[in-house]
């Protein structure tokens, strides 16, 4: 499935993700330090995924759902290339990623971010209501993806 925004098109067709480039971009990043291609190839394979491309096919935005496309997703792995941003990349990469067919009717969508709180509040996400009943395990990714 295609989305256009200007010049950019986003799509879900696996296939013609760019590993090399999520990964490069992912192994950078905050919450994913060191993280392999071959990890990141994992993800992809498990994810619903929507990739942005400019007019030459070149990718520069991503992201993905973790989702059993019935009553959960968690986005992850959300970002724009720095040499696409200042076109609202952004924002189409996100929304076409929440507008899929596949995430419609979904429970509860969770993501977590350390800087892109307003842009997901857009979205109508909010803070857990009730975070006493949410527990998770979690490693650090220095130390996991070293």
């Amino acid at each position: 499935m295609q989305w256009t925004s200007g010049e950019f098109v986003a799509d879900d067709d696996r296939e013609r993700i760019d590993v090399d480039v999520v990964h490069g971009f992912l192994r950078t990043t905050y919450w994913s330090p060191g993280i392999s291609r071959e990890l990141v190839q994992k993800a992809i394979d498990g994810s619903l995924c929507v990739g942005v491309y400019a007019a030459d096919g070149a990718q520069v935005a991503f992201a993905r759902a973790v989702t059993d496309r019935a009553t959960f997703a968690w986005i992850a792995d959300v970002f724009v290339l720095d040499s696409a941003r200042g076109n609202g990349l952004g924002r189409f990469v996100v929304s076409t990623l929440l507008e899929h067919p596949e995430l419609q009717g979904l429970r509860r969508t969770m993501l977590a971010t350390a800087d892109a709180h307003t842009l997901y509040e857009s979205y109508g996400f909010r803070p857990l209501e009730k975070p006493d009943v949410f527990l998770h395990i979690s490693h650090d990714p220095t130390v996991l993806y070293q």
